[in-house]
């Protein structure tokens, strides 16, 4: 798949595998999940985060109840929900750990889903929910991220099929047909809307984990608000799922370039991760270690 051998491309090419397997846990995952018509509150950072973004608003269009999506730092406190579900790769981040004790003192009913078994967040949560297969070496997160939201589209009732089948197409492409039009870019923004702006708050920051490039992000129809300003001949701009009518021809105008591909957003996301271990890779830094970051963030 890629000719920067690293932790992070090994995690990058398990992801569709990872998808298929998880499959077999809908039910397990159905048991300690927030039960349909629940008011839900979904948390986490930074990656995380953006996967409950995703997972709150495919929760809400699935018809499964009023679900909101907040970073654990932000959580409002003065709103009350039947079920809180927290995210975490590492089990110990300071900000979820904070806020799962405030919850448990208060008897609230909660659902910790994380990869590292043995941490925190599991026991203070009501329910665990532990992905430990899918955990990783690198700092930047891949694979944990998307073997959580798919498994959560798949408890929701979606098929995953058609998004594993364009996800294993993605990783046995040839680099340059994988990345015509962006490998070059300057400059890329990345545009959802409704699911999907999770995945392009995403897809920027691993660029910018992995490859300390230049990205920005926005909800699709923000970006004729201000965004579009910052493109021109040389960037890219990416859309994930819907395009808004007439955005390909705005973006164009300005001398960018549009890419977007009709395959599930998810697998598009993967894509993305080739692009960061490409230019990670011409950059000469260590797509592992991001600059100024550890795998978790733990505060004193």
């Amino acid at each position: 798949m890629t000719s920067y051998p690293s932790h992070l491309a090994r995690e990058i090419a398990t992801q569709p595998a990872d998808w298929a397997a998880v499959r077999r846990r809908v039910d397990e995952a159905l048991a300690v999940l927030p039960a349909h018509g629940a008011r839900v509150a979904v948390v986490g950072c930074g990656t995380s985060y953006f996967m409950a973004q995703a997972y709150a608003t495919l929760r809400e269009q699935a018809g499964a109840g009023h679900t909101e999506a907040h970073a654990a730092s932000e959580y409002p406190d003065s709103r009350r929900f039947d079920h809180v579900v927290a995210i975490s790769r590492s089990g110990t981040t300071t900000e979820v750990i904070e806020l799962l004790e405030r919850l448990r003192a208060e008897g609230q009913t909660t659902t910790a889903i994380v990869a590292t078994e043995g941490t925190a967040i599991p026991d203070l949560a009501t329910h665990a929910f532990l992905l430990p297969e899918v955990d990783e070496q690198s700092v930047v997160q891949t694979r944990f991220a998307t073997t959580v939201l798919a498994l959560l589209r798949a408890t929701l009732g979606e098929d995953l099929d058609q998004a594993i089948a364009d996800a294993e197409a993605v990783l046995a492409e040839d680099e340059d047909a994988a990345l015509a039009g962006v490998a070059d870019a300057r400059q890329l923004t990345f545009l959802g809307r409704g699911w999907t702006v999770g995945l392009a708050q995403e897809a920027a920051l691993k660029l910018r984990e992995s490859a300390q490039f230049w990205t920005e992000a926005y909800p699709a129809m923000e970006y004729r608000h201000g965004p579009i300003s910052v493109t021109t001949e040389g960037g890219a701009t990416w859309a994930f799922g819907e395009v808004p009518p007439g955005l390909d021809e705005d973006v164009r105008a300005t001398g960018a370039h549009f890419e977007h591909r009709d395959i599930d957003p998810l697998a598009d996301l993967l894509r993305v991760h080739r692009l960061c271990l490409l230019k990670a890779g011409r950059a000469g830094v260590d797509p592992d270690r991001p600059r100024h970051l550890s795998r978790s963030i733990i505060l004193s």
